[in-house]
């Protein structure tokens, strides 16, 4: 902390600086007041180290949630070593045959971990491939999974060495997280896995999902009431399972703020968190399997690694104070790797300019704030659904430089007791506590979401930067600043055939529907009904866990659908809360 010594001494040379060189430069270049600022320890007076940075992998987690990075060959490729063992790429199209196949053919090219599965719209939003919302984007966004035969099928490129209980498998579906789960569940059991044994991450955040993204299908509250199941499900049965990962990611590609972003993140964890100790767990049991998937970026350099440091250190804060855990390993934000670059900032003019994005935020931005090189995103994320192999090589290879050539991993965070990084870290965390503040007055997440309160305000900011934009107030190279005819288009030459086949990307409602109708056919439809009851039931029952008739449902190849609809039958539909 700054003595008054130290605070007399400072404050005189900088009135020196200011009345001299400074004014002097001001005067030289005929500028009214000064465009930069310099920081100074005036401006942190009260900083303490150990109290407000500390070191990496220990409270208050400000410069990272691990003493030292997981040791990698490659940290964009899976191949972890010291036991730690992470999915591959967010990838997924068209049927499960399909996207077995595109797995099997990324392990050919080297590529290891489990599956991370991009899903069909039809299925995150809980119809049949056969149902008529589904008509036309069966396959598209995603693979279409319509019951247990579709993950059956997918993961026959998982076995042996990769088999279930070695490899870590990503789901990002929300509102049907726990049908995946089940689902993942029913094919252990079929291959004689120990659910003890299973390691995986479903999204399953579904207040994020009414503020980002919009795959909602029943009411918030009995959405709520299934994610406490599954809570409770997996930590009695799947303790390596994390069954949860709460996502800023999508708040912000929707158009909120950084600030807003993680206040909007920690105050629905903080809704997740209460759902397992009003559910009778100990807090410290049942937090360390809760994941954090970060909180999007910007290319506001040093905002984002502010952002980021203020985000562990506070939640930190809120596990120790508000829900009084006692192990440090739960007031870890999981997950949370540090700044980066997310595809809203990509820009489809120039493309290959999101390259440079992607390394000044993702590997140097990231490094920064107590992460490590990543590729995320890939140059041509805004030309279409899945990157190109150029495009990932690209990527992988900045990363591989910003960590061999560059040395950026051997530091942590490097930037730790700079006078503006503390100051602006600082700043941040008041923000985002003045809106935490707010929300929880209201009730909490979820009553703030039944007021439409983060809709709107989500709403609003995205209005004013694409405002900005607009106007030419917010500059985005290529696109509003530097279009000249004399500015150069450059693009890059495809030597390898994308890895999504299009074809079988067009033709693959069609075989969907023909797999679909032989299931119908062949089950025992017998089964089938008294399955669906038995879920029926104890949906209506609010003290039962539906995770065991959602289990039986799947072992009898219900579909998506079919369970979809029995809940809709108990809970309603969700509805868009009001937000004008």
């Amino acid at each position: 902390m700054l003595t008054e010594k130290d605070r007399k001494r400072i404050e005189k040379a900088k009135k020196e600086w200011e009345e001299g060189p400074l004014k002097s430069s001001l005067e030289k270049f005929g500028l009214r007041q000064n465009p930069e600022r310099h920081f100074t320890p005036l401006d942190i007076p009260n900083h303490d180290f150990v109290r407000d940075v500390g070191f990496p992998g220990q409270s208050p987690f400000t410069g990272g949630e691990f003493p030292i990075l997981p040791p990698s060959e490659d940290p964009n490729r899976g191949d972890y070593k010291g036991g730690v063992v992470r999915s591959s790429w967010y990838s997924g199209y068209g049927t499960a045959e399909d996207t077995r196949d595109f797995y099997r053919n990324i392990m050919a090219r080297g590529w290891q971990g489990g599956p991370n599965i991009a899903f069909s719209l039809s299925t995150q939003c809980g119809y049949d491939s056969d149902h008529p919302m589904a008509r036309g984007e069966v396959g598209r966004a995603g693979v279409v999974i319509d019951t247990l035969r579709d993950v059956e099928v997918l993961y026959e490129a998982f076995t042996g060495s990769n088999e279930l209980d070695k490899i870590v498998s990503n789901w990002t579906i929300n509102p049907l997280a726990f049908f995946m789960t089940a689902m993942y569940v029913a094919l252990a059991k079929k291959r004689s896995i120990p659910l003890n044994k299973l390691r995986g991450t479903p999204q399953n955040d579904n207040l994020k999902e009414i503020l980002g993204r919009g795959t909602c299908i029943w009411p918030v509250r009995p959405q709520m009431r299934i994610t406490r199941d599954m809570i409770t499900y997996c930590h009695e049965n799947m303790p390596r399972f994390n069954v949860i990962s709460i996502i800023g990611y999508h708040i912000r590609e929707a158009g909120a703020s950084g600030v807003q972003t993680v206040a909007y993140t920690l105050t629905n964890a903080m809704d997740y968190v209460r759902l397992g100790i009003n559910a009778g767990l100990n807090v410290d049991e049942f937090i360390p399997r809760f994941s954090f998937g970060g909180f999007g970026g910007s290319m506001e350099f040093f905002n984002e690694i502010a952002l980021h440091r203020a985000a562990r250190r506070m939640w930190a804060k809120i596990m120790k104070d508000t829900f009084h855990a006692k192990e440090p390993r739960s007031w870890i934000l999981r997950g949370d790797r540090g700044a980066t670059m997310t595809p809203w900032v990509s820009t489809k003019q120039r493309p290959l300019n999101n390259l440079t994005r992607q390394v000044i935020m993702s590997c140097v931005a990231r490094c920064l704030s107590g992460g490590e090189a990543r590729y995320t995103p890939a140059y041509d994320e805004p030309l279409g659904l899945g990157h190109s192999l150029e495009a990932m090589q690209l990527a992988i290879d900045a990363t591989r430089i910003a960590k061999y050539e560059c040395h950026l991993e051997e530091t942590s965070d490097p930037l730790a007791g700079s006078y503006y990084i503390e100051w602006l870290t600082d700043k941040l965390e008041a923000e985002i506590l003045e809106i935490m503040n707010k929300i929880e007055g209201m009730g909490g997440a979820v009553a703030a979401i039944e007021k439409g309160y983060q809709q709107r305000e989500v709403a609003r900011n995205a209005y004013k930067i694409q405002r900005e934009i607009e106007t030419g107030e917010r500059t985005v190279i290529g696109v509003n600043k530097f279009v000249g005819e004399s500015e150069l288009e450059v693009l890059t030459s495809r030597v390898v055939p994308h890895p999504y086949d299009p074809v079988k990307r067009e033709e693959a409602e069609k075989r969907a529907l023909a797999n679909l109708a032989k299931v119908k056919k062949e089950r025992d439809n017998e089964k089938v009904g008294a399955a669906l009851k038995q879920l029926y039931d104890a949906a209506r029952n609010e003290n039962a866990n539906i995770m065991p008739a959602l289990v039986t449902c799947c072992e009898v190849y219900c579909t998506v659908g079919e369970i979809s609809d029995t809940l809709r039958t108990v809970f309603g539909e969700y509805k868009e809360y009001t937000t004008i």
